[in-house]
């Protein structure tokens, strides 16, 4: 055991040599890097414009210098409203080179939701595409702190009238001089990215540089990306750091391929041009593509290292992907814990050799902690592990470097999330004897017919299998005798047929029978931009109905 005063010397060594050996850990410093080693190569492509390395990095610099110029402080909050192109992805870098903290808005929102987080966030300056334009100008009156407004030009902005400083003269005015990373502590937020706000008002999930950083080194090592890969963004930036590829691209010097629509023949076009290796979407980014490819007889010219999330995909998803020359990777995550936290690790060799239906359903498993192992448990009420027999079902719960600071401005829903001294995740899951966690359902989706749990993401899994589903979400009824019936809502593939009849003989012949839909209607899922499921929407519908159905028999 060491002696006081090897003990002593250790303390002093730490405080009096920390500036020679220990450098705040922030994503930022991946730019300084790439800029260094490859400043000729290309770094971004967007359209037909292309920018290397070096010339990234002085619009960066452009960036950070405007605001900065305009008053733009350290911790002040800058929002963007953009889809992907290399402004939005200029943007991300420069705010934190400015030293300030980035808010990336989702672009679906409606104009009340918008309001509320540039409000909610105090954001001073919003940095927006110019499709955008005739939102922000009605909704400026209501915007309590933002003093400036920055546009960016877009392909197809049609007939809309100009609102803000356009960007490319903002950045002209601005200095292109490089600046120092500016980060002290690397515990400082980088980020706050909103959650989609299925259940209430949108959270503000504090984002660090530390955490972004360690999360980042996760995605380069689990998406086995170097120097010569090229990634194209089929994933919305403003989604947490779009699943802090944004930071993992530039660490190894890659390639940013910029797309601001998921359309299946730009995509497979992009694919050969950029000699793509990496993407990532929901299920229903993935399902989007295979179906375009599918449908033409395409495959990729070459294998494409596709990480899906966001929401449980079924194991025919998977199937179709990997038919399609995907490589297929799920992994599980939320907004609070930096996009993903889990990954299903692939035994290459071992499970190689399965049959393709098997390796997709082991796929379909959202697995084990990442490379830079932040644990993750499933647990009981009573936060005691549950058995590893891929029955017993518990609530997912976090912690580590990636789980987020704090809720902004939200201390109550903070501790809440945060009980127990992990974060409670809401989803349930059962944790098979391999250690590899697989979820059956959000907790509050839970369909309890007759006393018997039925777990919607199992009866939708089923259902997407059948011929000709695009789409399927599954949700409780309220019902006197039941409590609650099972009820699926179904998604057709352009002009084919299929009856409620069908659903639901092939629900009896792939499930037991109270799992079984009651009830089954045709039309669109609604999702979130991150492809989840939006039951809430569904619910209150169900709920809209029984109303009106009580008032018609009153």
């Amino acid at each position: 055991m060491a002696t006081a005063k090897e003990l002593k010397a250790f303390e002093e060594a730490k405080t009096r040599y920390s500036k020679v050996n220990l450098n705040p850990l922030t994503p930022l410093n991946f730019l300084k890097r790439s800029e260094l080693v490859f400043p000729h190569k290309k770094a971004v492509t967007y359209g037909d414009k292309y920018w290397n390395w070096q010339e990234f990095a002085g619009r960066v610099y452009r960036v950070a210098h405007g605001l900065k110029d305009m008053g733009i402080d350290r911790f002040d909050r800058v929002a963007l409203l953009s889809r992907n192109n290399n402004a939005m992805l200029e943007s991300l870098y420069g705010i934190g080179m400015a030293g300030a903290v980035t808010v990336p808005l989702n672009y679906r929102l409606g104009a009340s939701e918008i309001i509320y987080i540039l409000n909610h966030s105090g954001s001073k300056c919003l940095i927006y595409e110019c499709i955008y334009a005739d939102t922000i100008r009605k909704i400026k009156p209501e915007l309590k702190t933002i003093n400036n407004f920055i546009e960016i030009d877009s392909p197809d902005k049609k007939e809309i009238e100009p609102f803000g400083t356009p960007y490319e003269e903002f950045l002209d005015k601005a200095s292109h001089v490089p600046m120092d990373v500016p980060v002290v502590d690397e515990n400082d937020m980088i980020s706050i990215c909103y959650t989609s706000g299925t259940t209430g008002k949108p959270k503000g999930c504090v984002h660090t540089h530390r955490g972004t950083y360690l999360n980042s080194l996760s995605e380069i090592i689990e998406a086995k990306m170097n120097s010569n890969s090229s990634y194209l963004w089929t994933l919305p930036m403003f989604h947490s750091q779009g699943w802090n590829f944004i930071w993992a691209v530039t660490a190894v010097g890659a390639k940013h391929v910029c797309l601001d629509a998921i359309q299946g023949e730009q995509i497979f076009k992009l694919i050969s041009k950029e000699n793509v290796t990496n993407l990532c979407g929901a299920p229903t980014v993935i399902t989007m593509i295979t179906d375009y490819m599918s449908k033409n007889y395409l495959k990729f010219p070459h294998a494409v290292c596709a990480i899906i999330g966001g929401a449980a995909p079924s194991p025919k998803t998977i199937q179709d992907a990997e038919n399609i020359g995907m490589d297929i990777h799920q992994v599980y995550g939320l907004t609070e814990v930096y996009g993903p936290h889990t990954v299903c690790e692939w035994h290459s060799g071992e499970w190689d050799k399965l049959p393709i239906a098997k390796r997709a359903r082991l796929k379909a498993k959202q697995g084990v902690p990442h490379v830079t192992y932040t644990p993750v448990r499933v647990v009981d009420d009573n936060m005691n592990d549950v058995p590893w027999d891929g029955e017993t079902r518990g609530e997912i719960v976090m912690r580590g470097n990636n789980v987020m600071q704090w809720y902004f401005n939200d201390h109550a829903q903070t501790e809440e999330a945060f009980k127990g001294g992990w974060f409670n995740s809401g989803d349930g899951a059962v944790i098979h004897p391999d250690g590899y966690i697989e979820i059956v359902d959000r907790l509050k989706d839970i369909i309890i017919t007759g006393g018997e749990n039925v777990s919607s993401v199992q009866v939708e899994n089923v259902i997407a299998e059948m011929p000709h589903v695009f789409d399927v979400a599954v949700i409780a009824k309220p019902d006197e005798k039941w409590g609650e019936i099972v009820k699926a809502i179904v998604a057709v593939e352009p002009d084919e047929e299929i009856t409620s009849g069908q659903v639901i003989q092939w629900c009896k012949d792939h499930l037991t029978g109270f799992a079984v839909p009651r009830e089954v209607v045709f039309g669109e899922v609604p999702r979130t931009a991150t492809g989840k499921i939006q039951k809430n929407v569904l619910k209150q519908m169900e709920i809209e109905a029984a109303k009106k159905a009580k008032v018609k028999i009153d």
